[in-house]
């Protein structure tokens, strides 16, 4: 492909979407150059602290059963406060949090803060994807979640390198150097985003989940919603193999002899590689069919961690990971879309805080899940165990997407088993459509302004 096709590619990747988008997705670009805690705090635990492997992995869980909490609040405030005041919350929250987690020396203390530390990082992610489906248009969905993954891990994969470097000399480095970064985006949210809300929202959020149609769109209407709880099922199995990059990993690579500074080196290349692929591959499966598209990755995901238990040298390690790098790539844009897909507009937060739900309770179970394995039976049980959840989720997925209804829910029909509202409220929503977010912004400058930090612009991350 010559440089000219390149470029010409790069910007039909990056045009249409509104101003709004991109101030997102720089301050989800910047919050990830900081990330630290979730990367390293295994090896903080049990290389710099010298608990074992099962303690370490009860307070990642604690940092999980945080997320857990909060995704489900979260979910109510992005719907009664709105987009805006609740990721300011969540990242100013979250800043203080981390700063504090970096001087605490008791066990017990660590622990605690490790749970605050999960509750308000976990807080912002309802309310951003909540914003993308409002101000991005439907046939963009796919390309905008493509694009904030890729600043995700733009950011992943500088600051796992340099921060493996940092954790090498202090640890306590890392942590504040987390907090301020989060603390910028904090300030981007504030000046730069406006409020999403779709018109009626505040409405909705007078009431218990009431929406401008007289229909509730509470938690309950959530946890009955059949094919939405199938998909957060599938993704709580997805999400507790891709967590083993975090939790699993690394202290499966420590107890192989393997330093904090190669776990960042062959950790990174999940980021690199996602920097590098994750554009033109989105543009070869922005149109295909869902379904297969989740079966596959689902099926990448699974057996690329269970490769790992034929890992020896680091490249190996590095191969391994090039394998469910793949199958990221290709799950989250797409399974995100399939989230708002099914999501009612007035109930975007909910519906998010629920989804977001699913990856909190796997950052829950997967430490356990590996610190029991290991200390147990070994890393090959770990990492066996990862090839049967992955073949588990392939059938999940290709058995729950068959006949799935074309379109947003508020803008077609009701499916059986969608859980969706009964005709006139469907009726409605389809009348108040049009306006469930800003206008597109006029093409200029400012549009792909964020473009060129990057070669070519997934993990609430």
């Amino acid at each position: 492909m010559s440089a000219a096709s390149l470029i010409r590619a790069a910007r039909e990747s990056v045009s249409g979407l509104p101003r709004a988008f991109w101030w997102l997705w720089t301050s989800t670009l910047v919050n990830r150059l900081g990330a630290f805690v979730a990367t390293f705090m295994t090896l903080y635990l049990t290389l710099d602290r010298g608990y074992s492997a099962s303690f370490a992995g009860l307070v990642v869980a604690l940092h999980g059963l945080g997320g857990v909490v909060s995704s489900l609040v979260a979910g109510v405030m992005t719907d009664r406060l709105g987009r805006r005041p609740t990721l300011l919350a969540a990242q100013a929250s979250t800043a203080l949090s981390v700063a504090l987690l970096g001087f605490m020396e008791d066990p017990a203390a660590i622990a605690a803060v490790a749970l605050l530390v999960g509750m308000t990082s976990n807080a912002s992610r309802p309310a951003v994807a909540a914003m993308m489906a409002d101000i991005v248009r439907p046939e963009d969905r796919v390309r905008a979640f493509a694009l904030n993954y890729w600043a995700i891990n733009l950011g992943f994969a500088v600051s796992a390198t340099a921060a493996g470097l940092i954790a090498e000399h202090s640890y306590l480095a890392g942590f504040l150097g987390e907090a301020a970064l989060t603390l910028v985006c904090a300030v981007l949210v504030y000046v730069k985003l406006p409020e999403s809300r779709p018109a009626g929202g505040a409405a909705a959020a007078g009431a218990p989940g009431k929406t401008g149609a007289g229909t509730e769109i509470g938690l309950g209407t959530v946890l009955r919603d059949g094919r939405f709880m199938g998909v957060v099922g599938l993704s709580f199995l997805i999400s507790l193999i891709f967590t083993q990059g975090s939790v699993g990993l690394p202290v499966a690579m420590g107890s192989a002899g393997f330093s904090p500074g190669d776990y960042g080196l062959v950790i990174a290349v999940n980021g690199l590689l996602i920097v590098v692929l994750q554009i033109p591959v989105t543009r070869l499966i922005e149109h295909r069919d869902p379904q297969r598209l989740l079966v596959v990755s689902a099926l990448l995901a699974g057996y690329g961690f269970a490769l790992t238990a034929f890992a020896g040298p680091l490249w190996a390690y590095a191969l391994t990971v090039c394998v469910w790098t793949l199958a990221e790539i290709v799950n989250s844009p797409t399974q995100m879309s399939l989230v708002v897909r099914l999501s009612p507009v007035h109930g975007r937060g909910r519906y998010q805080g629920v989804y977001t739900m699913s990856w909190s309770v796997a950052a829950l179970v997967a430490p356990l899940m590996a610190g029991f394995m290991i200390d147990r039976w070994g890393a090959g049980r770990l990492w066996a165990a990862t090839g049967v959840l992955g073949t588990v989720a392939a059938a999940g997925y290709w058995l729950l997407m068959r006949n799935l209804p074309d379109g947003d829910r508020d803008t077609r029909p009701t499916a059986a088993g969608d859980g969706a509202a009964d005709p006139e409220a469907v009726a409605v929503a389809v009348a108040e459509a049009p306006h469930t977010g800003p206008a597109p912004a006029p093409a200029g400058p400012a549009a792909a302004g964020p473009a060129p930090t990057g070669p070519d612009p997934v993990r609430a991350g």
